[in-house]
Protein backbone atom coordinates (compact mmCIF):
# COMPACT_ATOMS: atom_id res chain seq x y z
CA UNK A 1 0.00 0.00 0.00
CA UNK A 2 2.43 2.30 1.05
CA UNK A 3 3.62 5.15 -2.09
CA UNK A 4 6.15 6.59 -0.37
CA UNK A 5 9.97 4.27 -0.55
CA UNK A 6 10.39 2.11 2.45
CA UNK A 7 13.66 0.48 3.47
CA UNK A 8 12.68 -3.02 4.63
CA UNK A 9 15.90 -4.82 3.58
CA UNK A 10 19.71 -4.04 2.93
CA UNK A 11 17.93 -5.30 -0.72
CA UNK A 12 16.24 -2.53 -1.27
CA UNK A 13 19.38 -0.94 -1.66
CA UNK A 14 21.58 -0.80 -4.78
CA UNK A 15 25.46 0.78 -4.29
CA UNK A 16 24.43 4.09 -5.53
CA UNK A 17 21.78 3.95 -3.00
CA UNK A 18 23.46 2.96 -0.01
CA UNK A 19 26.81 5.58 -1.55
CA UNK A 20 23.83 8.26 -1.68
CA UNK A 21 22.92 7.74 2.05
CA UNK A 22 26.13 7.78 3.05
CA UNK A 23 27.29 11.11 1.48
CA UNK A 24 23.98 12.41 3.58
CA UNK A 25 25.66 10.94 6.38
CA UNK A 26 28.62 13.00 5.86
CA UNK A 27 26.74 16.47 5.66
CA UNK A 28 24.80 15.93 8.90
CA UNK A 29 28.20 14.97 10.43
CA UNK A 30 29.18 18.38 9.72
CA UNK A 31 26.12 19.87 10.85
CA UNK A 32 26.46 17.89 14.29
CA UNK A 33 29.30 20.03 14.40
CA UNK A 34 27.80 23.22 15.23
CA UNK A 35 26.61 24.54 18.20
CA UNK A 36 23.20 24.79 16.76
CA UNK A 37 22.52 20.83 15.55
CA UNK A 38 19.12 21.36 15.11
CA UNK A 39 18.00 21.85 11.31
CA UNK A 40 14.39 22.47 10.11
CA UNK A 41 14.89 19.39 7.26
CA UNK A 42 11.93 17.43 7.83
CA UNK A 43 9.79 19.92 9.76
CA UNK A 44 6.05 19.37 9.75
CA UNK A 45 6.70 15.63 8.61
CA UNK A 46 5.75 13.01 11.79
CA UNK A 47 7.73 10.29 12.19
CA UNK A 48 5.98 7.40 14.50
CA UNK A 49 8.33 5.17 16.63
CA UNK A 50 7.27 2.14 17.41
CA UNK A 51 9.47 -0.24 19.00
CA UNK A 52 7.81 -3.58 20.48
CA UNK A 53 11.63 -5.08 21.20
CA UNK A 54 13.58 -3.19 24.18
CA UNK A 55 16.10 -1.15 22.67
CA UNK A 56 18.74 1.73 23.95
CA UNK A 57 21.11 2.08 20.96
CA UNK A 58 18.61 2.19 18.06
CA UNK A 59 15.90 3.36 19.90
CA UNK A 60 17.19 6.94 21.53
CA UNK A 61 19.43 7.41 18.14
CA UNK A 62 15.60 7.32 15.79
CA UNK A 63 14.13 9.55 18.22
CA UNK A 64 17.38 12.08 18.60
CA UNK A 65 18.11 11.56 14.69
CA UNK A 66 14.03 13.00 14.00
CA UNK A 67 14.18 15.84 16.62
CA UNK A 68 17.52 16.96 15.23
CA UNK A 69 15.74 17.12 11.60
CA UNK A 70 12.65 19.12 13.05
CA UNK A 71 10.08 16.12 12.96
CA UNK A 72 7.45 15.50 15.23
CA UNK A 73 7.99 12.36 17.10
CA UNK A 74 5.66 9.70 18.44
CA UNK A 75 7.16 7.28 20.87
CA UNK A 76 5.06 4.04 21.16
CA UNK A 77 6.89 1.17 23.11
CA UNK A 78 5.05 -2.71 23.36
CA UNK A 79 4.98 -2.50 27.34
CA UNK A 80 1.98 0.01 28.21
CA UNK A 81 0.31 -0.21 24.71
CA UNK A 82 -2.72 -1.85 23.51
CA UNK A 83 -0.67 -4.21 22.25
CA UNK A 84 -0.54 -5.87 25.81
CA UNK A 85 -4.40 -6.33 25.71
CA UNK A 86 -3.58 -8.59 22.61
CA UNK A 87 -3.82 -5.48 19.89
CA UNK A 88 -2.26 -7.02 16.82
CA UNK A 89 0.59 -5.03 14.76
CA UNK A 90 -2.01 -4.65 11.83
CA UNK A 91 -4.44 -2.86 13.92
CA UNK A 92 -2.18 -0.81 15.61
CA UNK A 93 -0.81 0.25 12.68
CA UNK A 94 -4.59 1.21 10.89
CA UNK A 95 -5.26 3.09 14.28
CA UNK A 96 -2.05 4.78 14.23
CA UNK A 97 -2.32 5.79 10.09
CA UNK A 98 -5.43 7.60 10.73
CA UNK A 99 -3.14 10.41 12.32
CA UNK A 100 -1.25 10.64 9.15
CA UNK A 101 2.15 10.06 10.01
CA UNK A 102 5.09 9.87 7.23
CA UNK A 103 7.23 7.31 8.44
CA UNK A 104 6.76 4.17 10.61
CA UNK A 105 10.04 2.90 12.68
CA UNK A 106 9.24 -0.54 13.74
CA UNK A 107 11.35 -2.87 15.81
CA UNK A 108 9.61 -5.93 16.14
CA UNK A 109 10.28 -10.14 16.82
CA UNK A 110 8.57 -10.78 14.08
CA UNK A 111 10.13 -11.98 11.12
CA UNK A 112 8.81 -9.72 8.04
CA UNK A 113 6.93 -7.13 10.54
CA UNK A 114 7.91 -3.93 8.80
CA UNK A 115 6.80 -5.93 5.31
CA UNK A 116 3.63 -6.39 7.13
CA UNK A 117 3.12 -2.84 8.16
CA UNK A 118 3.61 -1.39 4.76
CA UNK A 119 0.39 -3.30 3.74
CA UNK A 120 -1.57 -1.34 5.86
CA UNK A 121 -0.30 2.40 5.83
CA UNK A 122 0.88 4.61 2.65
CA UNK A 123 3.67 5.98 4.93
CA UNK A 124 7.02 4.83 4.56
CA UNK A 125 8.41 2.00 6.68
CA UNK A 126 11.56 2.04 8.31
CA UNK A 127 12.54 -1.64 9.73
CA UNK A 128 14.49 -0.74 13.09
CA UNK A 129 15.21 -4.72 13.36
CA UNK A 130 12.49 -7.99 12.72
CA UNK A 131 13.82 -10.85 14.66
CA UNK A 132 16.42 -12.96 12.96
CA UNK A 133 15.70 -10.92 9.29
CA UNK A 134 17.19 -7.45 8.81
CA UNK A 135 18.71 -4.70 10.58
CA UNK A 136 19.02 -1.75 7.20
CA UNK A 137 20.29 1.01 9.54
CA UNK A 138 22.75 -0.85 11.82
CA UNK A 139 24.39 -2.33 8.69
CA UNK A 140 24.30 1.53 6.83
CA UNK A 141 26.01 2.72 9.72
CA UNK A 142 28.63 0.21 10.34
CA UNK A 143 29.39 0.80 6.55
CA UNK A 144 29.66 4.81 7.55
CA UNK A 145 31.93 3.94 10.01
CA UNK A 146 34.73 1.80 8.23
CA UNK A 147 34.58 4.22 5.50
CA UNK A 148 35.45 6.70 7.62
CA UNK A 149 37.73 5.48 10.19
CA UNK A 150 39.22 2.68 7.54
CA UNK A 151 38.89 3.62 4.05
CA UNK A 152 37.61 2.68 1.19
CA UNK A 153 35.27 -0.64 1.43
CA UNK A 154 36.04 -1.40 -1.74
CA UNK A 155 38.30 -4.70 -1.50
CA UNK A 156 38.50 -4.20 2.23
CA UNK A 157 38.49 -7.78 3.75
CA UNK A 158 35.96 -7.72 7.06
CA UNK A 159 35.84 -11.02 9.08
CA UNK A 160 32.38 -11.53 10.73
CA UNK A 161 32.65 -13.30 13.82
CA UNK A 162 30.27 -15.42 16.50
CA UNK A 163 26.88 -16.07 16.27
CA UNK A 164 26.08 -15.61 12.58
CA UNK A 165 23.36 -17.88 12.18
CA UNK A 166 19.84 -15.70 14.25
CA UNK A 167 21.99 -12.60 13.67
CA UNK A 168 19.89 -9.91 11.67
CA UNK A 169 23.34 -7.48 12.09
CA UNK A 170 25.43 -10.11 10.48
CA UNK A 171 22.82 -10.66 7.59
CA UNK A 172 22.43 -7.01 6.76
CA UNK A 173 26.40 -6.33 7.15
CA UNK A 174 27.04 -9.28 4.36
CA UNK A 175 24.84 -7.52 1.70
CA UNK A 176 25.55 -4.05 2.70
CA UNK A 177 29.75 -5.23 2.86
CA UNK A 178 29.39 -7.42 -0.76
CA UNK A 179 27.08 -4.64 -2.61
CA UNK A 180 30.26 -1.93 -2.00
CA UNK A 181 33.27 -4.27 -2.51
CA UNK A 182 34.13 -5.93 0.02
CA UNK A 183 35.26 -9.33 0.92
CA UNK A 184 33.01 -11.16 4.24
CA UNK A 185 34.68 -14.13 5.91
CA UNK A 186 32.15 -15.44 8.00
CA UNK A 187 34.00 -17.39 11.36
CA UNK A 188 32.16 -19.29 14.21
CA UNK A 189 31.18 -23.05 15.49
CA UNK A 190 29.64 -24.95 12.43
CA UNK A 191 26.20 -24.80 14.69
CA UNK A 192 25.94 -20.58 14.28
CA UNK A 193 27.25 -20.75 10.65
CA UNK A 194 24.04 -20.67 8.08
CA UNK A 195 24.01 -23.37 5.61
CA UNK A 196 25.25 -22.96 1.92
CA UNK A 197 26.36 -19.58 3.19
CA UNK A 198 28.73 -19.58 0.65
CA UNK A 199 25.94 -18.79 -1.46
CA UNK A 200 25.69 -15.24 0.50
CA UNK A 201 29.12 -14.47 -1.47
CA UNK A 202 31.21 -15.17 1.19
CA UNK A 203 33.65 -17.52 2.88
CA UNK A 204 33.03 -19.61 5.98
CA UNK A 205 35.38 -20.65 8.70
CA UNK A 206 35.79 -22.69 11.94
CA UNK A 207 38.72 -21.74 13.11
CA UNK A 208 39.01 -18.25 14.68
CA UNK A 209 42.88 -18.08 13.24
CA UNK A 210 41.67 -16.95 10.16
CA UNK A 211 40.86 -13.54 11.56
CA UNK A 212 43.89 -12.44 10.87
CA UNK A 213 43.53 -11.82 7.06
CA UNK A 214 40.98 -9.47 7.76
CA UNK A 215 40.99 -5.97 8.16
CA UNK A 216 38.46 -5.50 10.31
CA UNK A 217 37.08 -7.91 12.88
CA UNK A 218 33.34 -7.36 13.15
CA UNK A 219 32.19 -9.51 16.58
CA UNK A 220 28.54 -10.65 16.85
CA UNK A 221 26.63 -10.71 20.64
CA UNK A 222 26.12 -14.36 21.51
CA UNK A 223 22.06 -14.04 21.45
CA UNK A 224 21.16 -15.86 24.52
CA UNK A 225 17.25 -15.10 23.52
CA UNK A 226 17.06 -16.24 19.98
CA UNK A 227 19.26 -19.40 21.19
CA UNK A 228 15.98 -21.43 22.90
CA UNK A 229 15.91 -24.53 24.86
CA UNK A 230 19.55 -26.48 24.88
CA UNK A 231 21.48 -23.15 22.68
CA UNK A 232 24.41 -23.81 19.71
CA UNK A 233 27.09 -24.54 21.52
CA UNK A 234 28.18 -26.94 24.51
CA UNK A 235 28.67 -23.93 27.27
CA UNK A 236 29.44 -20.52 27.08
CA UNK A 237 32.43 -21.45 28.72
CA UNK A 238 33.54 -23.64 25.98
CA UNK A 239 32.70 -20.55 23.58
CA UNK A 240 34.80 -18.12 24.60
CA UNK A 241 37.58 -20.46 25.02
CA UNK A 242 37.77 -20.84 21.07
CA UNK A 243 36.13 -18.07 19.61
CA UNK A 244 36.47 -14.90 22.28
CA UNK A 245 38.08 -12.30 20.70
CA UNK A 246 40.98 -10.33 22.64
CA UNK A 247 43.96 -8.28 21.71
CA UNK A 248 46.11 -11.68 21.84
CA UNK A 249 44.26 -13.14 19.09
CA UNK A 250 44.38 -10.16 17.33
CA UNK A 251 47.31 -8.67 15.32
CA UNK A 252 48.47 -5.06 15.35
CA UNK A 253 46.46 -2.61 13.05
CA UNK A 254 43.02 -5.08 12.82
CA UNK A 255 39.98 -2.48 13.96
CA UNK A 256 37.09 -3.96 15.72
CA UNK A 257 33.43 -3.96 15.67
CA UNK A 258 30.58 -4.78 17.82
CA UNK A 259 26.70 -3.65 17.50
CA UNK A 260 26.02 -3.90 21.63
CA UNK A 261 24.82 -4.68 23.63
CA UNK A 262 28.42 -6.35 24.57
CA UNK A 263 28.46 -9.97 26.88
CA UNK A 264 32.19 -8.82 28.36
CA UNK A 265 33.95 -11.93 28.66
CA UNK A 266 31.81 -13.92 26.40
CA UNK A 267 32.21 -12.95 22.89
CA UNK A 268 35.15 -10.48 23.27
CA UNK A 269 36.85 -9.60 26.11
CA UNK A 270 36.33 -6.64 28.69
CA UNK A 271 40.20 -5.49 27.95
CA UNK A 272 39.47 -4.85 24.17
CA UNK A 273 36.12 -3.32 24.50
CA UNK A 274 37.08 -0.60 26.09
CA UNK A 275 39.96 -0.08 23.94
CA UNK A 276 39.83 3.02 22.32
CA UNK A 277 41.37 1.62 19.09
CA UNK A 278 38.12 -0.46 18.79
CA UNK A 279 35.39 1.44 16.69
CA UNK A 280 32.33 0.46 18.68
CA UNK A 281 32.34 3.71 19.85
CA UNK A 282 32.30 5.75 16.90
CA UNK A 283 29.49 2.65 15.77
CA UNK A 284 27.45 4.20 18.43
CA UNK A 285 27.96 8.04 17.78
CA UNK A 286 27.75 7.40 13.75
CA UNK A 287 24.17 5.90 14.20
CA UNK A 288 22.20 9.27 14.92
CA UNK A 289 23.82 10.72 11.91
CA UNK A 290 23.24 7.83 9.63
CA UNK A 291 19.92 7.50 11.01
CA UNK A 292 18.95 11.20 10.45
CA UNK A 293 20.47 10.51 6.93
CA UNK A 294 17.92 7.91 6.13
CA UNK A 295 15.31 9.53 7.35
CA UNK A 296 15.62 12.12 5.29
CA UNK A 297 16.55 10.03 2.03
CA UNK A 298 12.89 7.95 2.81
CA UNK A 299 10.99 11.35 3.06
CA UNK A 300 12.36 13.61 0.00
CA UNK A 301 12.16 13.26 -3.55
CA UNK A 302 16.04 11.06 -4.36
CA UNK A 303 16.74 13.92 -6.78
CA UNK A 304 17.00 15.98 -3.76
CA UNK A 305 18.31 13.29 -1.62
CA UNK A 306 21.36 13.33 -3.80
CA UNK A 307 21.95 17.02 -2.52
CA UNK A 308 21.16 17.98 0.63
CA UNK A 309 19.73 21.01 1.59
CA UNK A 310 17.37 23.30 3.79
CA UNK A 311 20.57 22.51 6.42
CA UNK A 312 21.29 25.83 7.89
CA UNK A 313 20.19 25.44 11.54
CA UNK A 314 16.89 26.27 13.01
CA UNK A 315 16.63 29.72 14.29
CA UNK A 316 14.28 30.98 17.02
CA UNK A 317 11.68 32.81 16.30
Amino acid sequence: MSPRRSLLSMEDLDRDGIARILRTAGRFTEVMGRSNKKVPTLRGRTVINLFFEASTRTATSFELAAKRLSADVVNIKGSGSSVEKGESLKDTILTLNAYGPDIFVIRHRGVGAGNLASRFTDAAVLNAGDGKHQHPSQALLDLYTIEREVGSIEGLHVAIVGDVLPSRVARSAITGLTTMGARVTLIGPPTLIPWRAESLGVETSTDLRDIHDADVVYVLRMQHERMGAGGYVPSLREYTSRYGVTHARLRPGQRVMHAGPINRGVEISGELADDPATLIERQAANGLVVRMAILYDLLVEPAVASNPSSLEPVVAA
